[in-house]
């Protein structure tokens, strides 16, 4: 039985949360039991409900954390630079290139070295490509359908602000390991526990509510004096509360518990 606090999750990211009971994702909707069914549908919030679920639940006026907003542009680069342009918020220049016709023409809208990336699926840091030369472009045009393009910045490091519910519950700086242009973990960046510049955490919580974003790493780089917006991480690894000594998933039983989230 599922008694006082407890709450209903699909993915399996919380599972090891006192208050939280994972059902596991079935893509059949019917290889549900009727008791799990009936706690998914008279559930008054489903967390972690996966893509698919969440525009499902969002279709029959149910919440889910994170909303439905943050399951849009989960991995989705293309996406995400259009809703920072339409909301002014500051990011490096970016063009998509579709077609071998539009391809032709990136140098003509961006002269080396630029950046390139795999705009969709690609994390940690995997399908981000600093081109230097023509050679490089070629290459990466091999392997890349679609040409996400965007302006070399260049610096040694960056900053990830990551916010939960309406609120910065971290912040570090990840600084490039030597002779790297990349700032992920997972290629080899360290992590500092240096303050963090209050401006860059307003511009992290000023985009995540405004993009409707409430589960999100936001990545900001500082170039020239000025803070961009690189891009928005909703599956964002933990190494940065393990670094700072941080109960990742204490603290999202205490959001849980407290309504927060």
């Amino acid at each position: 039985m599922i008694t006082g606090k407890k709450v209903i999750a699909l993915e399996a990211r919380l599972k090891n949360c006192k208050n939280v009971v994972t059902l596991g994702v079935r893509p059949n909707f019917s290889d549900y039991s009727a008791a799990e069914a009936d706690l998914i549908r008279n559930a008054e919030k489903i967390y972690y409900p996966t893509t698919f679920y969440a525009e499902l639940l969002d279709a029959m006026g149910k919440k889910t954390f994170p909303s439905y907003h943050n399951y849009k542009c989960v991995q989705d680069k293309i996406k995400q630079t259009a809703l920072f342009n339409l909301l002014e918020i500051p990011h490096p220049r970016t063009r998509v290139f579709y077609g071998n016709r539009q391809k032709n023409s990136i140098c003509d809208h961006f002269k080396f070295p630029f950046i390139a990336k795999i705009p969709r699926g690609s994390a940690m840091g995997r399908g981000v490509y600093l081109i230097r030369s023509q050679k490089d472009l070629d290459d990466y045009i091999k392997v890349s359908k679609v040409a996400y393009i965007q302006e070399y910045l260049p610096s040694d490091r960056d900053i990830r602000v990551v916010i939960i519910g309406d609120r910065v519950v971290h912040a570090y700086w990840r600084i490039a390991p030597a002779g790297e242009f990349r700032s992920n973990v997972a290629v080899g960046a360290t992590i500092s526990l240096d303050p963090v510049p209050e401006n860059a955490l307003d511009l992290a919580l000023d985009t995540a509510r405004r993009c409707r974003w409430d589960d999100v790493g936001i990545d900001i780089i500082e170039h020239d004096k000025n803070l961009y917006v690189l891009e928005a991480n909703m599956k964002f690894g933990k190494e940065g509360f393990r670094k700072a000594g941080m109960d990742y998933l204490k603290l999202m039983e205490r959001m849980i518990e407290n309504g927060q989230i």
